[in-house]
């Protein structure tokens, strides 16, 4: 069935579009991802770090759009993963092939991107053709990858720290920049309808929680949400969909969170509609 994964392969390398939503992101959009190169362009500041890498074939394209922005003689300083999903290391050798740099990643993440534990399969039963997809996605694996420092501090990113949200993975991390409110949400929510290949394709503002068929632990997952709100952040990238900012971002938040606490109450005690 690796047909069905190529279906997802050529839209990723069809569609690729590179946007700079914040001054010193940049963002690659491969339709089923967004992978991201921090670094200041203009400010001359050549300290630059990619964050999370796509599939497969987005390798090339980050190496590409790396050397375009800051020289082919220019390195970027590390490799941060918020997970270890294949759709975010997907890309991971074929940086390591251009350059030789580290690779980050939360401790309880390690077990599984070297191969030592397994994820929970895929839940093909969740509504969506790229539900429907996922039990055929590859699993990758990694060599020498280093554990984030437990303080929160991240290697190569001085400005940022590490938040730990653990549901959609055990080793789940998001990276926020509390000086301009800037947060990196990874898989932790997203903006469009993960599982429908509509919504990816359209990209129509849809905020959710993680991407449902992938998503282990849903408790967590609703904790790792209201973590993040709980920073009260300006500006969020998540991994799947469009930025959203400001009052508008905290609103959707909110929202998600009570769908959440709804959904926890309906399936304890059946549909209460007096509550």
């Amino acid at each position: 069935m690796s047909f069905v994964y190529n279906i997802v392969k050529g839209l990723s390398k069809l569609t690729v579009t590179y946007k700079q939503p914040y001054p010193d992101i940049h963002m690659l959009d491969f339709k089923i991802v967004n992978a991201f190169i921090i670094g200041n362009v203009r400010m001359r500041k050549y300290d630059w770090v990619i964050v999370d890498t796509g599939i497969s074939n987005s390798g090339k394209t980050i190496v590409r759009t790396g050397e375009k922005l800051f020289g082919i003689l220019g390195a970027p300083q590390a490799i941060v993963l918020t997970h270890g999903h294949f759709d975010h290391i997907g890309g991971v050798e074929k940086i390591l092939d251009r350059w030789n740099v580290p690779v980050y990643a939360h401790s309880e993440e390690i077990p599984y991107l070297v191969g030592e534990k397994s994820y929970p399969e895929p839940q093909p039963e969740v509504e969506g053709l790229v539900s429907k997809m996922s039990p055929f996605f590859p699993q990758h694996y990694l060599k020498n990858i280093i554990p984030l420092p437990p303080d929160g501090y991240v290697p190569c990113m001085p400005e940022w720290r590490w938040i730990y949200t653990p549901g959609h993975s055990c080793g789940h991390i998001a990276l926020y920049r509390e000086s301009d409110g800037v947060l990196l949400a990874g898989d932790a929510f997203t903006t469009l309808k993960q599982e429908s290949l509509l919504s990816l394709i359209t990209k129509k503002e849809q905020i959710g929680g993680p991407p449902a068929d992938l998503t282990p632990d849903w408790e967590n997952s609703r904790r790792s949400i209201e973590t993040l709100r709980n920073l009260n952040p300006k500006f969020a990238l998540p991994s799947h969909g469009k930025p959203l900012q400001g009052a508008s971002l905290l609103k959707h938040l909110d929202l998600l969170i009570i769908n959440f606490q709804e959904k926890a109450v309906t399936e304890q005690y059946g549909d209460q509609p007096n509550l």
